[in-house]
């Protein structure tokens, strides 16, 4: 029984140091987004003037994929679609524009959502989540959570983190690492947008057109332990 107890507690020890490893050490997903988008100034856009999705421009899978640039971007970047005019996939609401947070746990959180063709992509808080056809990479977003938990030196550890948006009767779905349980709800409710995230917290938000200055520069998340000085 003895023996049998330490080998079950050398496995969950090996297992849970393998996933420590991958999602803070495992390489980094190349940085796919066009480096004009992220040099751009996202806060000088009017987000209540959305791009006609009338198919006369690119579509989604001519553009390249976007990410966060290591544990998060410098400034608010340049919308990632903006040259995308597909129309909407079938069974996709509208989600598109800037939203800030009015009620529920996450009052003041901001995010853009774009949308075309059957490509979604948040910007929010340091982080860029882009998931659907592109011309770089693949299908999931492959990206960081942008919450550093600890630094080495001049270098920010944040956890990997990958995930599918799957359209279910207008509500769109995050699945993490692209198969796994529902993590992330996001939907219309008349003219809010609904956001449930898996802490079990609710926001509603209310679209805005421009970029509060607050948030033009993202705050740092996470505890930043210096486990070596």
């Amino acid at each position: 029984m003895t023996r049998w107890f330490v080998r079950a507690v050398v496995a969950f020890t090996l297992l849970v140091a393998a996933a420590f490893w991958q999602l803070f050490f495992s390489a980094r997903p190349p940085l796919t987004t066009d480096a004009a988008t992220l040099a751009g100034d996202g806060s000088a856009v009017d987000y209540c003037a959305l791009p006609v999705l009338d198919g006369s421009g690119k579509r989604a899978a001519d553009i390249a994929k976007g990410n966060t640039p290591g544990c998060g971007y410098a400034h608010f970047p340049l919308p990632i679609l903006a040259d995308c005019t597909e129309p909407l996939v079938a069974g996709a609401a509208d989600l598109r524009g800037l939203w800030i947070g009015v009620e529920g746990r996450h009052i003041g959180h901001v995010e853009r959502v774009e949308q075309c063709g059957g490509r979604t992509v948040v910007t929010s808080s340091g982080i860029i989540h882009d998931y659907g056809p592109n011309a770089t990479a693949g299908l999931n977003t492959n990206d960081t959570e942008g919450s550093v938990l600890f630094t080495i030196g001049d270098r920010e550890y944040c956890a990997r983190t990958s995930a599918s948006m799957i359209w279910n009767d207008g509500v769109l779905d995050f699945h993490v690492f692209g198969w796994g349980p529902v993590v992330v709800r996001r939907y219309l409710e008349g003219e809010q947008l609904v956001w449930e995230y898996v802490d079990g917290s609710t926001t509603r938000m209310d679209r805005i057109c421009t970029l509060p200055a607050d948030q033009r520069t993202p705050k740092p998340r996470g505890r930043r332990l210096r486990p070596f000085g």
